[in-house]
């Protein structure tokens, strides 16, 4: 008798989130983040509730950005949200870079017609900008402040809402209204402000790398791409798995422009009357959603412990309910061990799921909110004295047995493990999908997808040589809408000729495609 040539097929991999990223992955990201309970849509078009989880997340990386602000000699403060339309006018190109994004009130009181529908009254003597950012504001409040050289310099940040009309919203991307900090300086000399732009730009890049496991590119920003007003914008830019990059924060050097503007001047050293240098930079819940892309997986969100609002969850698997108490009472016991732990100077964030659910129903539930570790406790492992235990950063049936006893001793080195484990998972992927690129036939083709009505996940960072035309440079935005996302510091800067022109290249940019 002829042996089946045929083996049986595989089932296909059941995944928790539907569609997969390979799939389409803008469905796919919308879905990680309803699965894990983050945020919704408001009523209010183009803005996010963001419900506990979500901002759980934001609660730590504010907490861990502001411990580091601190650390380098930066204050908290608050300035108001509405800015006078005459702050902004002061600085032309400040300006007509928000110009299109502003939402201005008018009106300062509502009074009801006479079919009883309320109608705008009391308008405003001058319409008021609700802030896209704050560097007219705080310009204004810091001429007043500074006086004198003693008076620099004067290191300050506001954690704050911000509004940009947004005309094609995406939860923690793009909203309408978000939330970020926006740290700004002045200085007495352009060196100590040329200092602080790069020092706030490490602070980000150590952040985004050592707290949310993300490896990013450091550089500055083409004259096209850089801050309305700014002479210089440095930036940390990332891949997310669709290979696209994503801006994770900024940091700008503003010259003298803004303080001529505002009339930020204090007397020197020589007694004369100078311009202060001025800085400004800032990171944004957009953080959030580019940790959601660069980490996630077909199962739902994956989170670098250290900003997982719990760190390790205890589940405890109760099939009868005479051995609800006896089991409960192990997980507390084992959740106060783990809790006395300390990660990276902080007690470990611990959670018992005592909801009367069904434990896969609620193992399910915890993986697609992507806590790192999860515990489970049932009859058995009480009889064995055991645990079970399953990472985020491995298979929903990848799980080992540990000793109950000395288990909470070992969860740091867990937690640490999977950190690490996630950082080279998204290093790898960027070495993957990060191409040297000679002529512009390749690049065109690079950033060219096979499937124009429905394009594939396609091209990545390119690593190419540019004159720095800017007529180029909108060029290929038009064409392809491929960007410059930054001209790297001191790596890249081997000499080359353009691709697209043949002149002479002072070193290699990076282009994407982006958010």
């Amino acid at each position: 008798m002829a042996e089946n040539q045929n083996p049986p097929k595989q089932k296909p991999v059941q995944n928790a989130i539907s569609p997969r990223r390979a799939d389409d992955f803008p469905e796919w990201y919308q879905s990680v983040v309803t699965a894990a309970d983050m945020a919704e849509n408001s009523d209010v078009r183009g803005c996010m509730v963001i419900k506990p989880w979500g901002y759980g997340i934001w609660e730590l990386m504010q907490a861990q950005l502001d411990k580091m602000f601190k650390a380098t000699g930066h204050k908290n403060a608050y300035f108001p949200l509405f800015i006078p339309l005459s702050y902004l006018e002061k600085e032309a190109e400040h300006v007509a870079g928000f110009a299109k994004e502003c939402a201005v009130v008018t009106h300062h009181r509502l009074e009801a017609g006479s079919d009883g529908k309320l109608i705008p009254t009391g308008k405003l003597a001058e319409p008021l900008v609700v802030r896209p950012t704050s560097e007219t504001i705080i310009g204004a409040a810091y001429a007043k402040w500074i006086q004198s050289y003693r008076d620099l310099p004067l290191l300050l940040n506001q954690w704050a809402n911000v509004v940009r009309w947004e005309m094609r919203p995406r939860i923690f991307l793009r909203t309408t209204e978000f939330l970020w900090q926006e740290g700004h300086t002045a200085h007495e000399t352009e060196e100590q402000a040329l200092e602080e732009t790069r020092r706030m730009l490490d602070v980000y890049q150590n952040f985004v790398r050592d707290h949310l496991a993300i490896p990013v590119i450091t550089g500055r920003k083409s004259a096209g791409e850089r801050f309305p007003g700014a002479v210089d914008t440095l930036c940390i830019e990332a891949m997310v798995q669709d290979r696209k990059a994503v801006q994770a924060g900024t940091s700008h050097f503003l010259g003298q422009n803004f303080a001529k503007a505002s009339g930020i001047q204090y007397l020197s050293r020589e007694g004369k009357k100078e311009y202060a240098w001025t800085t400004s930079w800032g990171v944004s819940t957009r953080l959030i959603g580019t940790l959601i892309m660069a980490h996630g997986d077909d199962d739902g969100l994956v989170l670098p412990p250290r900003v997982a609002p719990t760190q390790v969850v205890i589940i405890p698997i109760i099939p009868k309910d005479e051995q609800r108490k006896e089991i409960l009472k192990a997980c507390g016991a084992v959740a106060e061990q783990i809790e006395a732990e300390l990660f990276h100077k902080e007690n470990i964030r611990v959670e018992v799921d005592q909801r009367d659910i069904q434990g896969g129903v609620k193992t399910w539930e915890w993986i697609k909110k992507g806590v790192p570790i999860r515990v489970e406790i049932g009859p058995r492992d009480l009889e064995a004295g055991t645990v079970f235990v399953g990472r985020r950063d491995k298979g929903p049936k990848d799980k080992q047995s540990y000793p109950k006893e000395g288990f909470a001793a070992q969860v740091p080195g867990l937690l640490q493990s999977i950190q690490e484990a996630i950082y080279d998972r998204a290093l790898a992927f960027r070495h993957e999908n990060t191409k040297v690129i000679e002529s512009k036939e390749e690049f065109y083709a690079y950033f060219t997808p096979k499937n124009e009505e429905k394009p594939e996940i396609h091209g990545g960072f390119a690593l190419a040589h540019w004159n720095g035309s800017p007529e180029i440079e909108a060029k290929i935005k038009e064409d392809l809408k491929v960007t410059i996302r930054c001209i790297p510091f001191e790596e890249m800067q081997q000499p080359g000729k353009c691709i697209f022109t043949g002149e002479k290249s002072e070193q290699r940019v990076v282009f994407a495609k982006s958010y």
